[in-house]
C-alpha cells in the first residue's frame, strides 16, 4: 500500500464534507432506493461522483465498491479496492442530524489497510492505517477495556435485544444508537461506548472504514458468529458486526444464541 493512501483518504473525505455541508437542511432530491434499501439524495449521489473521480484518478489500478455506484465484477480482480460509503446514514442527514459520516477504505486481500471516518458538521477525523493505530484528529485512541457485558454502554438497535437471539435472558444494557454504523464503531474505538452489535447482515461500504479504526483501538471486530470480516468478495455482506474489547466480545458470542 502507497504510504500516502491515508493522506489521500483523508483529502477526499474532507471534500466530500464541503459538499454534504452546502446540502444539509436545504431539502436535495431525493429518491427511494429500489428494494426497501431506503433513500438516496443528490448528496449522496454528487459526493460518490466526486469521490470516484479523484480516488481512481490518483490510484487508476485500484478497483472500485461503493454504496451509490453500480458494482461491477472488475473489482475482485483488482490487487487492492477502494471501499466506500460516500454518506453513511443518509435519513439522519436529510433529518437534520449531524451525526452522518464518510467512510472510505482501502481493502487488500481481503483486509482493511487503511480508513477514514469524517463527521465534518461535528469536526471528527477518525483515521487508521494497519498496524499503525488509530486516531481522533491527530491524537491516538483506545478501546474501553470493560469486560463484562451486563452494564456496558452498548451502541445497537432495540431488536438485537429480543430474547429470541440470546442463550439465556437477554443482556442488561445502557442502549443508544447512531445512524452511521461507521460512527458506531469509531465511538467504540474511542471508548466512549464499549462495544456496538448489529445482528443485521452488513454492505461492506457500511463497516469496512470502522473496522479498521476499531480493530487498531484495539477492538474486537467479527461477524455476529466470531468469525472474521473478509472484505472485496463476490457478494460485499458480512453476518452482522460485533465490535468490543476482547473479552467483552467473547461474552456476547458465547451469551448470543
Amino acid at each position: 500500500m502507497p504510504a500516502n493512501d491515508l493522506a489521500l483518504l483523508t483529502e477526499a473525505a474532507e471534500a466530500a464534507g464541503r459538499i454534504a455541508e452546502r446540502h444539509w437542511t436545504r431539502k436535495p432530491k431525493t429518491w427511494d432506493k429500489p428494494g426497501h434499501q431506503g433513500p438516496v439524495t443528490e448528496a449522496d449521489l454528487e459526493i460518490d461522483a466526486m469521490l470516484r473521480e479523484r480516488l481512481t484518478a490518483a490510484r487508476p489500478g485500484y478497483g472500485w465498491l461503493s454504496e451509490e455506484s453500480e458494482d461491477t465484477p472488475e473489482r475482485l480482480a483488482a490487487d487492492r479496492v477502494f471501499v466506500v460509503d460516500p454518506l453513511d446514514g443518509t435519513r439522519a442527514f436529510l433529518e437534520g442530524d449531524k451525526t452522518f459520516a464518510h467512510a472510505l477504505a482501502v481493502a487488500e486481500a481481503g483486509r482493511v489497510v487503511a480508513a477514514v471516518v469524517y463527521l465534518p458538521l461535528h469536526g471528527k477525523l477518525y483515521a487508521a492505517t494497519a498496524g499503525a493505530g488509530a486516531t481522533l484528529n491527530g491524537a491516538p485512541i483506545r478501546a474501553s477495556g470493560r469486560a463484562q457485558l451486563d452494564g456496558a454502554a452498548v451502541l445497537t438497535a432495540k431488536p438485537a435485544l429480543d430474547p429470541r437471539h440470546w442463550d439465556g435472558p437477554p443482556p442488561r444494557l445502557h442502549r443508544s444508537l447512531r445512524a452511521s454504523l461507521a460512527y458506531r464503531l469509531c465511538l467504540v474505538a474511542e471508548g466512549r461506548y464499549d462495544a456496538m452489535l448489529t445482528l443485521r447482515d452488513s454492505w461492506d461500504w457500511d463497516t469496512a472504514a470502522g473496522s479498521l479504526i476499531a480493530t487498531e483501538a484495539g477492538a474486537r471486530v467479527s461477524d455476529r458468529a466470531g468469525g472474521a470480516l473478509v472484505f472485496n468478495t463476490e457478494a460485499p455482506i458480512s453476518r452482522g458486526v460485533i465490535a468490543a474489547p476482547a473479552d467483552l466480545h467473547a461474552e456476547v458470542i458465547r451469551r448470543l444464541a
